[in-house]
């Protein structure tokens, strides 16, 4: 039986954080597909009837057990992974929000293999999605944004 997830009949919706702290990124490497093997931010799907931001918040805390704040929508991508024969196998419209750990105590769930703290410059060689990298990059250009006078 196959998931629900590939050979969709539409784009499913997935939530995600950007956790950042001390001007560093948390990581997850996904233990699944899709991207099984790569850095990606915690996240999954939107469930029917659920606000985007507390569907994000919750992913957190059922990956991460990490409570968190949410500063603001940062990132709105399409992503599209296609099989060998070029059928879409995933199709993804993903809904990134930067976030803010309210604790210290990370305990990942059976989705990941492990966590890590990455200094943004540091994701573009990592085997992460393009979308990650994307959102790091954005990440930083906020952060210089808000040291601005």
């Amino acid at each position: 039986m196959r998931s629900r997830r590939e050979y969709p009949e539409h784009p499913l919706v997935g939530v995600g954080g950007l956790i950042h702290k001390d001007g560093k990124i948390l990581l997850i490497r996904r233990k699944f597909e899709p991207n099984k093997g790569r850095w990606t931010p915690p996240g999954g799907l939107l469930e029917v009837g659920e606000d985007p931001q507390e569907a994000a918040q919750r992913e957190v805390r059922e990956e991460l057990g990490l409570e968190v704040e949410v500063e603001g929508l940062l990132h709105v991508a399409n992503e599209v992974i296609k099989d060998d024969e070029g059928r879409v196998k995933f199709h993804f419209v993903l809904v990134d929000y930067l976030m803010r750990p309210l604790g210290e105590k990370v305990t990942l769930n059976e989705e990941s293999d492990e966590f890590a703290w990455f200094e943004p410059s540091a994701i573009e060689g990592l085997n992460s999605t393009a979308n990650t990298k994307l959102i790091a990059r954005k990440y930083v250009e906020a952060m210089a944004r808000r040291e601005r006078p």
